[in-house]
């Protein structure tokens, strides 16, 4: 759940790094994988949603651990 969400982030993150220092042309492919594409196996379409779901389960797991401790300080 996690990796396409790193990935998305490292990806566009040195992306945009690239077309700021004028060298976007050299470094397609990081947009490429960025947009799910991994050579002959293509994700495009399914790609934002499984983003989409990873950043949901993790608000939600998130959420749930955080009202665990929350309960836990009251109790105490």
């Amino acid at each position: 759940m996690l990796f396409p969400i790193i990935l998305s982030l490292i990806t566009g993150s040195l992306f945009q790094v690239a077309v700021i220092t004028g060298k976007g042309e050299e470094f397609l492919w990081l947009l490429e994988l960025h947009r799910g594409k991994f050579g002959r196996i293509n994700f495009e379409i399914i790609y934002p949603f499984l983003n989409a779901f990873g950043l949901l389960t993790l608000a939600i797991t998130g959420i749930i651990i955080w009202l665990q401790t929350q309960r836990r300080h009251r109790s105490n």
